[in-house]
């Protein structure tokens, strides 16, 4: 366990690994808390996680529905069953830019856990690869909990599932008496309570480091959580290029291909981590234009990074701009 104490401000940090990346949680706690039992909670959250929805871990149950025969039920953890409702209901607002069914078209290009090489598909694979894929082939009985495998339909949390891991490290972290509290999961966050000196948690929006000009042409954004999350996508992660054509690893369910030309970061706060997660990559596979009209005509609160001609080019709706610290 990693962890520091900063008695005078009643603050302490916790730090871990999680889905290929790291955690961070910063708690309100009493100098006498016992930190090695929060890391456990967070650790053990996290890892609840891991063992439902990582295409990486073949008993994971994710994987066991992608290997169920066609015609098989498979009742569904709770944790699961809540991050499939989200997905579902961003798939269905977004029209399709968000699809938790994209698995076959991540893989087939490259950028999946089956670890093929990247790759631009020949067209009549791509066709048959689509035709597997579509959050509308999802069917769901008992209240939600008994998920239908049609055949050959996989699910993919990879977009989502980071920030559902730091809700809920959040929630057991409050279950646990623990009145404030910070956790970010591999650039998501989750906020909630009050810092000991009365003041909202602040975070500072993640800088573009790829970006053609310096970042430092664009002002620091500082957000203002007040019981709210914040998730970051964007293109600059994984990518590869062939015959000049920028291939990002976010993809575009509606055409089965990766984003082209997609916003080098959007930010979205929303109340849970989980939405927030799902929004930004949404709104990236959107593209700035029309990610920035859905966000002004739906209230999200949104920030687009790009990369104009005469360098970064940033856009906020008002909706974002209330959750920036005075």
């Amino acid at each position: 366990m990693n962890a520091t104490h900063a008695s005078a401000t009643g603050l302490a940090t916790l730090g871990g690994e999680t889905m290929g990346t790291r955690w961070s949680a910063r708690v309100a706690v009493r100098p006498s808390f016992d930190l090695h039992a929060l890391h456990a909670i967070v650790q053990g959250a996290l890892d609840e996680v891991v063992a439902q929805m990582s295409t990486w871990e073949a008993g994971s149950d994710i994987s066991r529905y992608r290997r169920a025969a066609a015609g098989a039920w498979q009742a569904l953890p709770d944790a699961f069953a809540r991050v499939l409702d989200a997905a579902l209901e961003v798939a269905a607002a977004s029209g399709g830019a968000f699809d938790p069914t994209v698995a076959p078209l991540v893989e087939l290009w490259g950028f999946g856990a089956s670890r093929h090489p990247l790759q631009v598909p020949p067209a009549a694979l791509l066709a048959q690869t689509r035709a597997l894929t579509g959050w509308q082939r999802v069917q769901r009985r008992a209240e939600g909990r008994g998920l239908l495998q049609p055949g050959g339909l996989a699910l993919d949390f990879s977009a989502i599932a980071k920030g559902f891991g730091a809700d809920l490290a959040a929630e057991r972290l409050r279950d646990a008496g623990i009145a404030a509290a910070l956790v970010e999961v591999g650039g998501e966050i989750r906020a909630y309570g009050r810092k000991p000196d009365g003041n909202a948690w602040q975070v500072l929006v993640e800088a573009e480091p790829d970006l053609e000009t310096p970042v430092a042409q664009l002002p620091p954004r500082v957000l203002a959580l007040d019981d709210a999350a914040v998730a970051t996508s964007g293109d600059r992660w994984h990518h590869f290029e062939h015959d000049g054509q920028r291939y990002s690893h976010t993809f575009d369910p509606r055409t089965g291909t990766p984003v082209h030309q997609a916003a080098a970061a959007v930010t979205v706060v929303a109340a849970d981590a989980m939405h927030a997660d799902a929004w930004a990559t949404a709104l990236t596979v959107m593209g700035a234009d029309e990610g920035l009209r859905f966000a002004e005509d739906h209230g999200l609160a949104a920030r687009f990074v790009g990369r104009g001609t005469d360098g970064a080019v940033e856009a906020m709706p008002l909706a974002f701009r209330r959750h920036l610290a005075a």
